[in-house]
């Protein structure tokens, strides 16, 4: 129990340092810019480079490579969506980094990121 239960923290502490990478350095202004327009090439980028770094994460932890093909496809996906909605609200409603809302927007979109990372691990490791 406790080794499933050290495998289940580290893939997810894994998966919260590929998403600091992947919304940090690896993110371009022109990507930021482009996640509220739909299917946009570097919205859609930004969504697939976050996928790429769940499918390492999970091939180090060992995980069969049609789970973790399958699971860095559902990332990809609700990454983007929610990127897209996160964006478009604070456009229509016309917030900025200097309004209260536009930072509760933020950190609603960070905190869907991360549940999703709960959803991969528990898909992941579920018995």
């Amino acid at each position: 129990m406790s080794f499933e239960l050290s495998s289940v923290l580290l893939v997810l502490a894994g998966l919260q340092v590929k998403h600091v990478i992947c919304d940090g350095p690896l993110q371009t202004l022109r990507m930021v810019q482009e996640k509220s327009h739909y299917g946009r090439p570097l919205g859609l980028a930004h969504a697939l480079i976050h996928a790429a770094g769940t499918a390492v994460v999970l091939s180090l932890a060992g995980l069969p490579l049609s789970l973790v093909a399958s699971l860095a496809a559902v990332d990809a996906i609700i990454h983007y969506h929610v990127d897209y909605v996160k964006e478009n609200t604070v456009k229509a409603m016309g917030w900025n980094s200097t309004q209260g809302p536009f930072w509760w927007a933020m950190t609603t979109d960070q905190a869907l990121h991360h549940m999703t990372y709960v959803l991969l691990v528990w898909l992941a490791f579920k018995p």
